[in-house]
Protein backbone atom coordinates (compact mmCIF):
# COMPACT_ATOMS: atom_id res chain seq x y z
CA UNK A 1 0.00 0.00 0.00
CA UNK A 2 1.61 3.39 -0.72
CA UNK A 3 2.86 5.25 2.42
CA UNK A 4 1.34 8.18 3.81
CA UNK A 5 -2.36 7.36 2.37
CA UNK A 6 -4.45 6.26 5.34
CA UNK A 7 -2.15 7.78 7.98
CA UNK A 8 -2.45 11.21 6.23
CA UNK A 9 -5.57 11.55 8.01
CA UNK A 10 -4.26 10.97 11.55
CA UNK A 11 -1.13 12.07 11.05
CA UNK A 12 -0.92 15.36 12.94
CA UNK A 13 -2.71 13.72 15.69
CA UNK A 14 -0.05 11.45 16.61
CA UNK A 15 2.27 13.92 16.05
CA UNK A 16 1.28 16.53 18.44
CA UNK A 17 3.97 16.67 20.59
CA UNK A 18 6.63 17.29 17.33
CA UNK A 19 8.69 20.35 18.47
CA UNK A 20 8.14 22.25 15.38
CA UNK A 21 8.82 25.94 17.19
CA UNK A 22 11.73 24.46 18.61
CA UNK A 23 12.84 22.94 14.84
CA UNK A 24 11.60 26.64 13.47
CA UNK A 25 13.96 28.00 15.95
CA UNK A 26 17.17 26.59 15.11
CA UNK A 27 16.68 25.75 11.13
CA UNK A 28 16.12 30.08 11.48
CA UNK A 29 19.79 30.07 13.68
CA UNK A 30 21.25 28.55 10.63
CA UNK A 31 19.81 30.54 7.94
CA UNK A 32 20.98 33.59 9.82
CA UNK A 33 24.48 31.94 10.36
CA UNK A 34 24.80 30.34 7.53
CA UNK A 35 22.51 31.70 4.62
CA UNK A 36 21.36 33.98 2.72
CA UNK A 37 17.50 34.02 2.84
CA UNK A 38 15.33 36.33 5.30
CA UNK A 39 12.03 37.05 6.20
CA UNK A 40 10.68 38.81 3.01
CA UNK A 41 7.29 39.82 4.60
CA UNK A 42 9.32 42.29 6.86
CA UNK A 43 10.35 44.18 3.53
CA UNK A 44 7.40 44.16 1.45
CA UNK A 45 7.17 47.63 -0.51
CA UNK A 46 3.40 48.21 -1.12
CA UNK A 47 2.80 49.40 -4.29
CA UNK A 48 5.33 52.02 -5.80
CA UNK A 49 6.35 51.64 -9.15
CA UNK A 50 9.90 50.61 -10.15
CA UNK A 51 12.42 51.24 -12.57
CA UNK A 52 13.37 47.96 -14.77
CA UNK A 53 17.01 47.74 -12.08
CA UNK A 54 14.63 47.70 -9.22
CA UNK A 55 12.61 45.31 -10.83
CA UNK A 56 15.49 43.14 -11.58
CA UNK A 57 16.85 43.48 -7.75
CA UNK A 58 13.17 42.80 -6.54
CA UNK A 59 13.03 39.41 -8.86
CA UNK A 60 16.51 38.92 -7.25
CA UNK A 61 15.59 39.46 -3.58
CA UNK A 62 12.27 37.71 -4.47
CA UNK A 63 14.70 34.35 -5.23
CA UNK A 64 16.73 34.84 -2.36
CA UNK A 65 14.22 34.84 0.33
CA UNK A 66 12.52 31.71 -0.89
CA UNK A 67 12.43 28.97 1.74
CA UNK A 68 11.64 25.18 0.04
CA UNK A 69 10.81 22.29 1.91
CA UNK A 70 11.40 18.73 0.54
CA UNK A 71 8.63 16.23 2.12
CA UNK A 72 6.61 19.08 3.88
CA UNK A 73 3.75 16.34 4.79
CA UNK A 74 1.42 18.03 6.51
CA UNK A 75 2.91 21.37 6.06
CA UNK A 76 3.22 22.00 9.53
CA UNK A 77 6.77 22.61 9.75
CA UNK A 78 6.22 25.17 6.63
CA UNK A 79 3.68 26.96 8.32
CA UNK A 80 5.72 27.54 11.08
CA UNK A 81 8.45 29.02 9.04
CA UNK A 82 5.92 31.03 7.42
CA UNK A 83 4.49 32.43 9.96
CA UNK A 84 7.91 33.89 10.91
CA UNK A 85 7.93 35.71 7.21
CA UNK A 86 9.43 33.52 5.35
CA UNK A 87 8.16 33.18 1.73
CA UNK A 88 7.47 28.81 1.58
CA UNK A 89 7.12 26.53 -1.03
CA UNK A 90 6.22 22.98 0.21
CA UNK A 91 7.09 19.87 -1.61
CA UNK A 92 5.83 16.35 -0.93
CA UNK A 93 4.76 13.17 -3.17
CA UNK A 94 1.88 12.45 -1.24
CA UNK A 95 -1.49 13.61 -2.59
CA UNK A 96 -3.56 12.84 0.53
CA UNK A 97 -0.81 14.98 2.83
CA UNK A 98 -0.65 17.97 0.61
CA UNK A 99 -4.38 17.98 0.70
CA UNK A 100 -4.36 18.41 4.91
CA UNK A 101 -1.56 21.25 4.11
CA UNK A 102 -3.39 23.59 2.08
CA UNK A 103 -6.35 23.18 3.99
CA UNK A 104 -4.41 23.94 7.27
CA UNK A 105 -2.60 27.06 5.36
CA UNK A 106 -6.20 28.40 4.12
CA UNK A 107 -8.10 28.18 7.67
CA UNK A 108 -4.26 29.75 9.57
CA UNK A 109 -4.62 32.48 6.45
CA UNK A 110 -1.32 31.45 4.66
CA UNK A 111 -0.64 31.65 1.48
CA UNK A 112 1.95 29.07 0.67
CA UNK A 113 2.32 27.28 -2.47
CA UNK A 114 2.51 23.39 -2.17
CA UNK A 115 3.10 21.08 -4.91
CA UNK A 116 3.05 17.27 -5.56
CA UNK A 117 6.17 16.18 -6.71
CA UNK A 118 9.22 13.40 -5.84
CA UNK A 119 12.34 15.14 -4.88
CA UNK A 120 14.43 12.65 -6.80
CA UNK A 121 12.93 15.12 -9.93
CA UNK A 122 12.41 18.49 -7.47
CA UNK A 123 11.48 21.16 -10.29
CA UNK A 124 11.45 24.82 -9.08
CA UNK A 125 10.19 27.92 -11.23
CA UNK A 126 13.25 29.52 -9.66
CA UNK A 127 16.02 28.92 -7.64
CA UNK A 128 15.59 29.36 -4.10
CA UNK A 129 17.80 30.91 -1.23
CA UNK A 130 17.04 27.97 0.83
CA UNK A 131 16.21 24.27 1.06
CA UNK A 132 15.83 22.55 3.96
CA UNK A 133 14.33 19.03 4.68
CA UNK A 134 13.31 17.55 8.42
CA UNK A 135 11.80 15.47 10.03
CA UNK A 136 13.97 12.59 8.20
CA UNK A 137 12.57 13.41 4.48
CA UNK A 138 15.76 12.28 3.51
CA UNK A 139 15.51 8.67 4.72
CA UNK A 140 13.13 7.47 2.22
CA UNK A 141 15.55 7.44 -0.06
CA UNK A 142 16.99 4.08 -0.80
CA UNK A 143 19.90 4.05 -3.12
CA UNK A 144 22.59 6.19 -3.44
CA UNK A 145 22.04 7.04 -6.25
CA UNK A 146 18.60 8.43 -5.18
CA UNK A 147 20.41 10.82 -2.92
CA UNK A 148 22.63 11.86 -4.76
CA UNK A 149 20.72 12.71 -7.53
CA UNK A 150 17.96 15.13 -4.83
CA UNK A 151 21.00 16.70 -3.80
CA UNK A 152 22.11 17.70 -7.37
CA UNK A 153 18.63 18.71 -7.97
CA UNK A 154 19.19 20.90 -5.05
CA UNK A 155 22.37 22.24 -5.80
CA UNK A 156 20.92 23.53 -9.19
CA UNK A 157 18.00 25.27 -7.62
CA UNK A 158 19.92 26.88 -4.87
CA UNK A 159 20.19 30.74 -5.67
CA UNK A 160 24.15 31.39 -5.53
CA UNK A 161 25.34 30.82 -2.01
CA UNK A 162 22.18 29.68 -1.14
CA UNK A 163 21.99 26.58 1.52
CA UNK A 164 20.83 23.06 1.98
CA UNK A 165 19.42 22.07 5.34
CA UNK A 166 18.85 18.79 5.90
CA UNK A 167 18.39 16.50 8.77
CA UNK A 168 18.50 12.39 8.89
CA UNK A 169 18.10 9.32 11.08
CA UNK A 170 21.32 7.51 11.37
CA UNK A 171 22.51 4.29 10.88
CA UNK A 172 22.73 3.88 14.73
CA UNK A 173 19.07 4.70 15.79
CA UNK A 174 17.90 2.26 13.02
CA UNK A 175 20.00 -0.75 14.25
CA UNK A 176 20.91 -0.05 18.19
CA UNK A 177 17.30 2.16 19.19
CA UNK A 178 14.18 1.30 17.33
CA UNK A 179 14.68 -1.66 14.80
CA UNK A 180 12.81 -4.75 15.36
CA UNK A 181 10.81 -2.89 18.09
CA UNK A 182 7.22 -2.05 18.31
CA UNK A 183 5.28 0.95 18.95
CA UNK A 184 1.74 1.28 19.79
CA UNK A 185 -0.45 4.57 20.85
CA UNK A 186 -3.64 4.69 21.28
CA UNK A 187 -6.13 7.94 21.49
CA UNK A 188 -9.69 8.80 21.36
CA UNK A 189 -10.57 8.30 17.98
CA UNK A 190 -7.72 6.65 16.39
CA UNK A 191 -4.53 4.17 17.09
CA UNK A 192 -1.75 2.89 15.72
CA UNK A 193 0.71 -0.22 15.80
CA UNK A 194 4.10 0.93 14.50
CA UNK A 195 6.54 -2.56 13.94
CA UNK A 196 10.03 -2.17 13.00
CA UNK A 197 11.73 -4.46 10.71
CA UNK A 198 15.74 -4.08 10.76
CA UNK A 199 17.12 -5.49 7.31
CA UNK A 200 20.84 -5.35 8.15
CA UNK A 201 22.25 -6.52 4.59
CA UNK A 202 20.70 -3.37 3.24
CA UNK A 203 20.72 -0.70 6.33
CA UNK A 204 16.84 -0.58 5.13
CA UNK A 205 14.05 -0.23 8.25
CA UNK A 206 10.73 -1.66 7.44
CA UNK A 207 8.13 -0.51 9.33
CA UNK A 208 4.26 -1.78 9.27
CA UNK A 209 1.63 1.03 10.15
CA UNK A 210 -1.61 -0.65 10.93
CA UNK A 211 -4.20 2.16 11.71
CA UNK A 212 -7.25 2.06 13.34
CA UNK A 213 -9.36 5.28 12.58
CA UNK A 214 -13.00 6.05 14.13
CA UNK A 215 -15.33 6.22 10.75
CA UNK A 216 -18.60 6.16 12.48
CA UNK A 217 -18.91 7.70 15.82
CA UNK A 218 -22.37 6.94 16.20
CA UNK A 219 -21.93 3.38 16.16
CA UNK A 220 -18.45 3.70 17.62
CA UNK A 221 -17.08 1.80 14.06
CA UNK A 222 -13.16 1.55 13.27
CA UNK A 223 -11.75 1.59 9.81
CA UNK A 224 -8.56 -0.97 9.59
CA UNK A 225 -5.89 -0.13 7.31
CA UNK A 226 -1.99 -1.01 7.26
CA UNK A 227 0.87 0.80 5.27
CA UNK A 228 4.66 -0.03 4.91
CA UNK A 229 6.86 2.14 4.74
CA UNK A 230 11.27 1.66 3.88
CA UNK A 231 13.54 4.00 5.31
CA UNK A 232 17.14 3.62 4.83
CA UNK A 233 19.58 4.79 7.41
CA UNK A 234 22.91 6.67 6.51
CA UNK A 235 26.00 7.29 8.49
CA UNK A 236 27.58 10.72 8.79
CA UNK A 237 30.46 10.26 6.00
CA UNK A 238 28.04 8.66 4.00
CA UNK A 239 26.34 12.00 3.79
CA UNK A 240 29.12 13.92 3.26
CA UNK A 241 30.69 11.63 0.63
CA UNK A 242 26.36 12.57 -1.39
CA UNK A 243 26.95 16.26 -0.36
CA UNK A 244 30.51 16.17 -2.00
CA UNK A 245 29.47 14.23 -5.22
CA UNK A 246 26.39 16.50 -5.84
CA UNK A 247 28.35 19.19 -5.81
CA UNK A 248 27.60 20.91 -3.42
CA UNK A 249 29.98 22.41 -0.30
CA UNK A 250 29.71 20.31 2.75
CA UNK A 251 29.40 23.35 5.78
CA UNK A 252 28.66 21.93 8.81
CA UNK A 253 27.05 18.52 10.68
CA UNK A 254 24.57 18.99 14.29
CA UNK A 255 23.64 16.30 16.66
CA UNK A 256 20.05 17.07 16.22
CA UNK A 257 19.51 16.45 19.77
CA UNK A 258 22.51 18.66 21.81
CA UNK A 259 22.97 20.61 18.87
CA UNK A 260 26.96 19.42 19.61
CA UNK A 261 29.22 17.68 17.25
CA UNK A 262 27.99 14.65 16.12
CA UNK A 263 28.80 10.96 17.93
CA UNK A 264 28.37 7.64 17.16
CA UNK A 265 25.86 7.34 18.92
CA UNK A 266 24.00 10.31 17.26
CA UNK A 267 20.44 9.42 16.06
CA UNK A 268 19.53 12.16 14.43
CA UNK A 269 22.03 14.76 12.31
CA UNK A 270 21.69 18.00 10.50
CA UNK A 271 24.02 19.16 8.03
CA UNK A 272 24.29 22.37 6.22
CA UNK A 273 25.40 22.17 2.55
CA UNK A 274 25.76 25.27 0.02
CA UNK A 275 25.68 25.93 -3.50
CA UNK A 276 28.96 26.07 -4.59
CA UNK A 277 28.79 27.94 -8.12
CA UNK A 278 26.50 26.76 -11.11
Amino acid sequence: MEAYTDFAAVYDTFMDETPYEVWGNFVVSLIEKYGVSKPSKASEQGNAEYSIEEDSEAALAEERNLVVELGCGTGSFTQEMAKRGYDMVGIDLSSDMLNIARNKAAQNGLNIMYLEQDMRELDLYCTAGTIVSVCDSVNYLLEDEDVIETFKLVNNFLFPKGVFIFDFNTLYKYRDVIGDTTIAESRENCSFIWENYYHEEEHINEYDLTIFAMCDEEKELFRRSVETHYQRGYTLDEMKNFVDKAGLEFITAIDADTHEEPTGDSERIYIVARESGK
